[in-house]
């Protein structure tokens, strides 16, 4: 069984689970494209220590870049930027490692402990 992404104007709208031969007698008339994923990628690396597919498991809502051949989350905040090498997004802070619980506060642009 292989995932597959429906991309429409380069956002993902819908990701199935089907056999690799599927798409010889599926028949979908809606606009699109089905795009192969894997859903051990995440951050540019395979799960399992194989080969990643295409930047990161698709989910709907995703963007595929299509000159890159890679999906990556919707951004998260205005501060956030993607990095091109695991296309994920990084806040412009590093989260701290102190072993307490943060969420991100936009307006500072920092973490913000949760008491």
């Amino acid at each position: 069984m292989a995932h597959y992404a429906k991309v429409n104007n380069g956002i993902v709208e819908q990701v199935i689970v089907a056999e690799a031969d599927f798409f010889n007698t599926f028949v979908d008339t809606s606009p699109g494209t089905w795009i192969q994923t894997s859903y051990n990628t995440y951050g540019n690396q395979h799960k399992l220590g194989g080969t990643p597919l295409r930047g990161n498991y698709a989910g709907i809502g995703y963007t595929y870049d299509a000159t890159n051949d890679v999906f990556y989350a919707p951004k998260p905040f205005p501060s956030w930027t993607l990095n091109e090498s695991t296309w994920l997004w990084e806040a412009p802070v590093t989260y701290p490692t102190d072993g307490k619980r943060y969420i991100w506060d936009e307006a500072t642009t920092n973490w913000k402990e949760v008491v």
